[in-house]
């Protein structure tokens, strides 16, 4: 599957999963900048990044400081998430979707725990 593919249908994934959402996360959701990418290596951050990651969160959470000028970013990478479900169509959606919310909770200033009890991890 090639990478214009994988896009259209995490776009697709993701228009359905913020339509669920409360409002106010919704809201939140739309501060924070979304980025759907190969893999990590493009960004000067990513030197620390194993490779094989589905996703990051970069920035400030709401709970740590709203009003800094650090830009809150979730990276989704898709060729690691198409990698994780083995080619399968329906669990790269399903992965899409969690992986991403999954990065929403560390903006909204859930650690590794909240996000576990949430089904998220």
């Amino acid at each position: 599957m090639n990478f214009e593919g994988l896009s259209v249908w995490a776009e697709e994934e993701l228009a359905a999963v913020l339509k669920v959402l409360p409002e106010e996360v919704q809201v939140a959701a739309g501060r924070c900048v979304l980025s759907l990418e190969k893999r990590p290596g493009d960004s000067a951050w990513d030197k620390d990044l194993e490779g094989d990651e589905l996703g990051l969160f970069e920035g400030s959470c709401l709970l740590d400081d709203p009003a800094s000028t650090d830009l809150p970013r979730i990276r989704l990478f898709l060729e690691n998430l198409w990698e994780w479900v083995e080619g399968d169509e329906q669990d790269y959606r399903d992965e899409v979707g969690t992986t991403y919310l999954h990065e929403l909770g560390h903006y909204l200033g859930w650690d590794e725990d909240d996000i576990a009890e949430r089904g998220l991890e």
